[in-house]
């Protein structure tokens, strides 16, 4: 099934962080409605502003190839060296993001604590009132 396969990759993600301030490791794993799997990780930057989140990064991935539909993506983050993670919901900027290509009302945002534990929401519970390029219609 998709979704365990999104949740390992989430999972796998993380070691590929670039994490020498923070050192909290995010993984992502998005998917497109056709079934194609984009992965992201955090990557920091010493003035701090330039950091780009796993999410975005899988998203932009995506994007630059072409991609513009999009049905879930799965988040897994935490300290380090953790041995056990705890939920990691994305931030604001990344649901920002999603808000600008994914389906308010469908889209799954899948938050994972292990390969067996793991949340699912919609984009419109985790961002309620969202504003999107369809506010912008008139």
């Amino acid at each position: 099934m998709k979704m365990e396969e999104l949740v390992k990759e989430a999972l796998r993600m993380r070691k590929y962080s670039y994490v020498p301030y923070s050192h909290f490791r995010v993984g992502a794993a998005l998917l497109t409605e056709d079934g194609k799997i984009y992965t992201g990780c955090n990557i920091e930057n010493a003035s701090y502003t330039p950091t780009n989140c796993a999410e975005r990064t899988a998203f932009f991935k995506a994007v630059s190839e072409g991609e513009r539909k999009f049905k879930a993506i799965a988040i897994a983050g935490g300290p380090e060296g953790a041995k056990e993670l705890d939920y990691c919901s994305p931030c604001g900027v990344c649901r920002q993001v999603m808000m600008e290509f994914c389906d308010y009302e469908t889209f799954q945002v899948i938050i994972v604590k292990s390969e067996t534990e793991y949340k699912v929401f919609t984009l419109q519970e985790i961002l309620p009132l969202g504003f999107g390029p369809k506010s912008l219609e008139e």
